[in-house]
C-alpha cells in the first residue's frame, strides 16, 4: 500500500526521462515535453578541476580553450567515461529543470536511457551517477527500447517493430515485441565516427586539417547515404597541411557520399544481420509495417532512401528522431503499470510508489 507521504511526493514531483547521450543529453518532463536539450559537454579547469561550463556554454569553448581550460565529453560510445564529471553535469541539468518550475518540488523519480549490451558494472555506474544527481528514484531503459516508445511504436503488443537508433556513440538496432527486445545488435559507429570520416577525408584528399565542428556541420548540409535530386556543395574551413595556412574548399555531396560509406555500410549491414535474425512471423509484421529511424542520425539525407532499397522494406523517420528516447524514457513514467516490463532487468525489482 502506498504511504501518504509517497503519494505525495509522486502528486508534486517531477517524473523526468533521460536521454544521456554521447552527443547531447535531453530532459523529458512528464506533461511538459522536452525542457532542456543541450550538448554532453563540460568544462574544467584543469589545475582545481572545478566545472567551468556545461552543456551549450561548454560546447562553444571545444577546440578554444586556453591551456589551464578543457572542455571534455564524460561519456563515449554511449557509457560513462568520466563518473564524477557526469554526476556533475546530471545535476545541473535536474537542477535546471527544477529551476524552471514556479514552485519548489521534491526530487524527481527519473529514468535514464543506456546502451543495449552494457555490462553490470556500466548500468550501476549510471543509477548511482542518476541517484547522486538528486533522484529520489531511478530506473535505467535501454535506448532502443526506449526510443521505440518514443516512436509511438506498439512495443507492448504481440507484434514484430524494429527500431534503429542512430546516436552520436552508437548505433542500436532492436526488433521488440510483448514488451520485451526479442533481437538487438549494437555497433560503435554512429554521428561521431561518421565526423571522424569526413576529417580523415578531407585531410586525404585536400590535405585539409578540420575540426569537429565543421565536420558536423557539412554532415548536415551536405551529407547523405543515397544519391540526392539534386546534389548539394558545402564549404569545407580548415588549414592546409603542406602551407600552414588557412584555406577554403568546396565540396560535393558525392564526396561527402564516399566519405561515409564505410560507416553507412557497417550500419546498413548490422540492421540487415538483426532482419536474419527474427523470427519469422516477426518478419511477417515488420514488412506490413515498416523499421522506424531515430536518433540524430537518422536525420542524415537518403538514409531511409538507401536502408529501404538494401532491407526490400518500408523504413520511414520516426516524428522529431532526435527527442525519442528521451520521450520514451518519460513515457515510462507516465504508463508505469504497462510499461514496467520495458526497463532493464537490473531494475525490475524495483518498484514505484
Amino acid at each position: 500500500m502506498v504511504s501518504p507521504l509517497n503519494w505525495l511526493l509522486g502528486l508534486f514531483s517531477l517524473d523526468i526521462g533521460i536521454d544521456l547521450g554521447t552527443a547531447n543529453t535531453l530532459v523529458y518532463v512528464r506533461n511538459r515535453g522536452i525542457m532542456i536539450n543541450e550538448p554532453s559537454v563540460v568544462a574544467i579547469d584543469r589545475k582545481s578541476k572545478s566545472v567551468l561550463a556545461i552543456g551549450s556554454e561548454a560546447k562553444e569553448m571545444v577546440g578554444r580553450t586556453p591551456g589551464n581550460i578543457v572542455a571534455i565529453r564524460p561519456l563515449r560510445d554511449g557509457v560513462i567515461s568520466d563518473f564524477d564529471v557526469t554526476e556533475k553535469m546530471l545535476d545541473y541539468f535536474i537542477r535546471k529543470v527544477h529551476e524552471r518550475m514556479v514552485l519548489r518540488v521534491p526530487r524527481p523519480r527519473v529514468v535514464v536511457g543506456i546502451p543495449s549490451g552494457v555490462t553490470e558494472v556500466e548500468k550501476r555506474a549510471v543509477y548511482d551517477a542518476t541517484i547522486s544527481a538528486g533522484a529520489r528514484e531511478a530506473f535505467l531503459i535501454e535506448e532502443p527500447m526506449a526510443a521505440a516508445i518514443g516512436a509511438a511504436l506498439p512495443v507492448a503488443e504481440a507484434r514484430g517493430s524494429m527500431i534503429v537508433d542512430i546516436g552520436g556513440g552508437t548505433t542500436e538496432v532492436a526488433v521488440t515485441s510483448l514488451g520485451g527486445i526479442v533481437v538487438a545488435a549494437s555497433v560503435r559507429v554512429a554521428g561521431d565516427e561518421m565526423n571522424e570520416d569526413i576529417i580523415a577525408y578531407a585531410r586525404q584528399k585536400y590535405n585539409l586539417l578540420i575540426g569537429e565542428q565543421m565536420a558536423e556541420r557539412v554532415k548536415i548540409e551536405a551529407g547523405s547515404a543515397y544519391p540526392l535530386d539534386p546534389e548539394l556543395t558545402v564549404e569545407l574551413r580548415g588549414r592546409n597541411l603542406i602551407s600552414g595556412l588557412p584555406e577554403a574548399v568546396e565540396i560535393s555531396s558525392v564526396e561527402l557520399r564516399e566519405a561515409l560509406r564505410n560507416s553507412v555500410s557497417i550500419i546498413v549491414d548490422t540492421i540487415k544481420q538483426s532482419i536474419d535474425q527474427t523470427p519469422p512471423e516477426l518478419i511477417a509484421d515488420l514488412m506490413e509495417h515498416g523499421i522506424a529511424l531515430a536518433g540524430g542520425g537518422a536525420l542524415l539525407k537518403g538514409l531511409a532512401e538507401r536502408l529501404t532499397s538494401e532491407t526490400r522494406m518500408k523504413v520511414y523517420v520516426a516524428d522529431d528522431p532526435l527527442s525519442c528516447v528521451a520521450r520514451g524514457s518519460g513515457m515510462v513514467l507516465e504508463n508505469f503499470a504497462l510499461l514496467q516490463k520495458t526497463l532493464a532487468s537490473m531494475q525490475r525489482g524495483s518498484t514505484l510508489h
